[in-house]
């Protein structure tokens, strides 16, 4: 098949790219306005024998155009993907990416930060609304649930309506629930809208990468994939420093009456949501070759205007390609009727072709490559989430083992006409008596009662922190102003006894209730990720991404091993921060290769599935792990050490996809 780069016309039926044939007249007035720097640096390197950079790239343009007249039956979307390799190659890398670069990244961040959000809240937010721990498990869970539903909704219509629209309408929807969720009172209306939240900000991922690949040459895509990254652990890191700044300060906020309470986590959504809502820029849109065109123009025009050289011409008059049924299917049935049949049918035939994209992952060309990359998503998900619940829980239970042990026994004590001035704290009064006492103003924080006899007593002002009575006799006491209502008495035999004034609701009792571990934890294991990721973007184009995936995942099983031997908080925070410094490598390989893997009609698509794979492997691998704390540490090692074993050793089969052009 003949080249169609040398096609130097802009017809029709050309793509209209004029390669390196430049006209004699335009090379000297680009030689007189250039200067004569630039014909020093040349003189200087063909002095030292180093090719000039346009001639590495005629080089390769050739080797490329050669190969593909090897091949037999080359199709026009090859020739296609050929064509925008070599304009992106003309336009270079600069201010055009390095702008789109940050724009997107804030995008990522968002992600990042939904992720860790409701960790942080969820101490506090469980005090607000008296979740019970069903009810904060599914609360845990929810955000993930939301994020894979979106995952895979906005990636596989990110292919058919453009990148653009899809990104700012999720991120909307991000906008708009996070903010909601932060004045929401009752438990299902929060739930409502943290679902919500995430059903919008689960398009980010899929939608990031696909686009941000389009715009990078070949020799460049897997660093700069790499480098965009780091905004997720950006987003780690200001979701923890915000929180820390923001949640302990519990008197941060406002009230009206008993039934509105807006708390310093309710600050802190919103704080985040309005922080992480940008503005984006154009993005490529789905067929539109024309203003394909124009958009490619204008990365060459301000690639170039930012070096210094405006006077350099985009060679390209026109973009082929070929007309899709699909395309014309829309285009004539939206052509018909009124404006309800016109969505209606949009709409119908949108929803079939994003299940007709996501079926055709499994067709015989790509069936080999998803099923390697689910198995290597889900295995990486499983054990990278699961450990990232099962971390700070298993801290949390080796503070509570060491605070248990510390707990102050109290056995038949006597306490007859004296008043409690002083907070008690981690004890159990066994068979004790209290006859005509006073507790006011006092803080009881994990204190129990039992078989108890309190008469003639009263209590007031009182805050409570697992503070319980059971099996214990109450006569002609008064609770005045108190948090100790009826529940908090088990099996309690209650005469004459009066409740005035009792405080509802479940709130927050003292500063000290919001631990700043997990604040720390999750700082240390966001900031952990930066030397990870820092090395894997400089060899992820020398050593390639299925080595560093495959070594990464095989190296983070080893880590998980080596929990065996951790004792103590510091081990275990120190093998988390390993961990996650070693496994980032494996994510930034993963997320490269699988925009390479697919074509540009199926990558936001298989992205979005794959993520939304992912989601779901980080909610069963949060519950399982979870489950198993304060319980046996054997299982979830094991689980996660085998999963990243099989993932690992799935990776090295995949291809290597440094030199591949993006179709």
């Amino acid at each position: 098949m003949a080249d169609p780069y040398q096609n130097n016309g802009g017809g029709q039926d050309g793509y209209g790219y004029q390669g390196e044939s430049y006209p004699q007249e335009d090379d000297a007035a680009s030689d007189v306005t250039e200067g004569h720097d630039d014909e020093d640096q040349m003189y200087e390197g063909e002095y030292q024998g180093i090719p000039h950079p346009d001639e590495v790239k005629a080089a390769q343009r050739a080797a490329r155009a050669k190969a593909r007249q090897a091949q037999s039956g080359a199709t026009e979307l090859e020739e296609l993907a050929e064509q925008y390799e070599d304009i992106m190659e003309d336009c270079g890398h600069g201010r055009f990416q390095w702008t789109l670069f940050i724009v997107l990244g804030l995008a990522l961040m968002a992600d990042g930060v939904e992720c860790f959000v409701v960790g942080f809240v969820l101490p506090s937010a469980e005090k607000d609304m008296c979740l019970s721990n069903g009810e904060k498990g599914m609360l845990g869970l929810i955000v993930f649930l939301g994020m894979m539903v979106g995952a895979i909704i906005w990636g596989g219509m990110a292919d058919k309506l453009g990148r653009r629209k899809c990104l700012i309408w999720a991120l909307t929807i991000n906008c708009v629930f996070a903010f909601l969720s932060s004045f929401a009172q009752g438990y299902g209306f929060f739930l409502f809208f943290r679902l919500f939240s995430g059903i919008g900000i689960g398009g980010s991922v899929p939608i990031v990468y696909s686009y941000f690949s389009e715009f990078l040459q070949m020799d460049k895509r897997g660093e700069h994939l790499s480098w965009l990254c780091m905004f997720w652990m950006m987003g780690g890191i200001y979701a923890s420093f915000t929180a820390w700044g923001i949640i302990p300060r519990y008197g941060w906020g406002f009230s009206m009456g008993t039934e509105f309470q807006f708390h310093s986590w309710r600050v802190f959504q919103d704080l985040l949501t309005h922080k992480n809502t940008k503005k984006y820029c154009c993005l490529f849109q789905n067929a539109k070759h024309d203003e394909a065109w124009m958009i490619l123009k204008n990365v060459h025009d301000t690639n170039w205007r930012a070096k210094g050289q405006p006077e350099k011409v985009f060679q390209v008059t026109h973009i082929k390609a070929p007309k899709t049924q699909e395309d014309e299917f829309i285009e004539i049935q939206s052509a018909t009727g009124t404006a309800m049949q016109r969505w209606g049918v949009r709409t119908l035939t949108l929803c079939k072709l994003v299940l007709k994209n996501i079926a055709s992952l499994l067709g015989p060309e790509l069936r080999l490559s998803t099923l390697f990359m689910a198995i290597i998503w889900f295995t990486m998900a499983f054990s990278y989430y699961g450990l990232g619940v099962w971390f700070p829980d298993m801290i949390k239970y080796l503070q509570q083992e060491e605070y248990d042990s510390k707990v102050k026994v109290f056995h038949r004590e006597r306490v007859e006409d004296f008043r409690f001035n002083f907070s008690l704290e981690n004890q159990i009064h066994k068979e004790g008596e209290y006859i005509n006492d006073k507790f006011i103003s006092i803080e009881m924080k994990s204190v129990k009662f039992e078989d108890s006899l309190f008469e003639d007593c009263y209590f007031e002002d009182i805050k409570s922190t697992e503070t319980i009575f059971e099996n214990c006799t109450i006569r002609a006491t008064i609770f005045y102003n108190t948090d100790l209502y009826k529940e908090k008495f088990i099996n309690c035999k209650l005469e004459n006894t009066t409740f005035h004034h009792n405080k509802k609701g479940c709130h927050l009792d003292s500063e000290e209730e919001n631990d700043i571990l997990i604040y720390l934890v999750s700082f240390l294991g966001s900031l952990s990720v930066l030397p990870g990721n820092i090395i894997s973007a400089m060899f992820m184009e020398k050593i390639g991404r299925v080595k560093i995936i495959g070594f990464s995942m095989l190296i983070s099983a080893g880590c998980t091993f080596f929990l065996f031997l951790s004792f103590s908080e510091a081990a275990i925070i120190a093998w988390q921060c390993l961990f996650c410094g070693v496994s980032v490598a494996a994510w930034n390989g993963i997320e490269v290769i699988t925009v390479e893997l697919y074509p540009a009609s199926k990558r936001a698509t298989a992205f979005g599935v794959l993520n939304g794979l992912c989601k779901l492997a980080a909610i069963l691998g949060s519950s399982i792990f979870a489950s198993f704390v304060g319980v046996t540490k054997v299982v979830p090692i094991l689980l996660s050490c085998t999963a990243l074993v099989c993932g690992g050793l799935v990776a090295l089969k995949l291809p290597d996809t440094r030199e591949k052009i993006l179709q």
